[in-house]
């Protein structure tokens, strides 16, 4: 079996993830979209940009042709923001290889679509949905390409395919479980994103971990309730795709959708951290329709609901948060 697989994203959790693919035997080609950046990876043995001052494995390399990096691959990971896939992989569709594995990282919920990334995938390649998976848990770049500990899922209609990707991400320091979930891996990881924007609101405005560890709470509840509807396995989401993520996405000054509710917070608007920020917080973009599928099934949302108005200029932080408390009290499992 071919041990080459293509990697579409050069930023960090595509950079990190080639690693652990590396450390799985596999040899490795990041497509990246600027020439700068994939000679960087392919002579110096670092990307600059995004994991500076951590060397890549020799089996990784990376290219700006499409054709080439596709070049006897079996299995293609799509790394790209959420809101961007549609356009990247609709350039990219007339090269992939017959039959092969899509595997997607993202955590997003498409604007206007409201489709998850595997649905995307599927719609632009025509490519059975037992051959489109997708990898979630709390997997901070950074830390992924320190190779700290770490699990995550990966999921896929077809167990066996599943299972082979298990295989071949496994490595001392990355412990990838299965599962045939993707709805609810798809619908925590997305979910994750707004919840930790929340999160970063509640820290910004110097509340501490009472507040914080609420609004996780809370935000859980939400999520499982949007599962729930949707037909998912609500155990998924006390699973690694789900609470595990949310834990390591609320938690970490690494997140950046953390990092972006914290600046919230601290009084910056949204379009001026849209503005500055090369790195794309995928809660900011997602939180809209995340909000409308939620209301497509009859899903209360209040945090989807907050976190959009917060981003679209809507209300402000603090009317948020008051607003959060002075909702009418219920029973916890309502």
């Amino acid at each position: 079996m071919s041990k080459r697989i293509a990697v579409f994203g050069a930023g960090s959790w595509g950079t990190a993830f080639s690693i652990v693919l590396a450390d799985g035997g596999n040899d490795v080609t990041i497509w990246a979209r600027r020439e700068e950046l994939a000679t960087a990876i392919t002579q110096t043995h670092e990307n600059p940009d995004y994991l500076p001052g951590i060397e890549l494995p020799p089996g990784i390399a990376a290219t700006t042709d499409v054709e080439r990096a596709l070049a006897g691959a079996d299995t293609v990971v799509l790394a790209v923001p959420s809101q961007s896939l549609r356009t990247n992989l609709t350039e990219w569709a007339p090269y992939l290889p017959a039959d092969v594995t899509l595997v997607s990282l993202m955590k997003g919920i498409e604007l206007g679509t409201l489709d998850r990334m595997s649905q995307v995938i599927a719609e632009v390649t025509d490519a059975d949905p037992r051959r489109i998976a997708v990898v979630s848990g709390p997997n901070l770049a950074k830390e992924i390409a320190r190779r700290e500990p770490a699990a995550s899922v990966v999921a896929c209609a077809d167990e066996e395919v599943a299972k082979t990707l298990q295989s071949r991400i496994h490595s001392p320091s990355f412990r990838p479980y299965t599962s045939t979930d993707v709805l609810g891996c798809e619908l925590g990881g997305a979910y994750k994103n707004v919840v930790a924007i929340s999160v970063g609101m509640a820290v910004g405005l110097g509340f501490g971990d009472n507040s914080t560890a609420s609004v996780i709470t809370r935000g859980l509840a939400e999520t499982a309730r949007l599962a729930i509807a949707m037909e998912a396995n609500p155990m998924t989401l006390m699973g690694l795709a789900g609470l595990g993520d949310l834990v390591a996405t609320c938690s970490s000054p690494l997140s950046r959708n953390r990092t972006f509710g914290e600046n919230l917070g601290r009084g910056k608007s949204a379009a001026d951290l849209f503005a500055s920020g090369r790195q794309v917080a995928e809660g900011a973009k997602s939180c809209a329709s995340i909000r409308a599928l939620a209301e497509r099934h009859g899903v209360d949302a209040p945090v989807a609901q907050y976190v959009d108005d917060v981003i679209a200029g809507r209300r402000t932080v603090q009317e948020t948060m008051d607003d959060m408390l002075a909702r009418e009290t219920k029973a916890e499992t309502e």
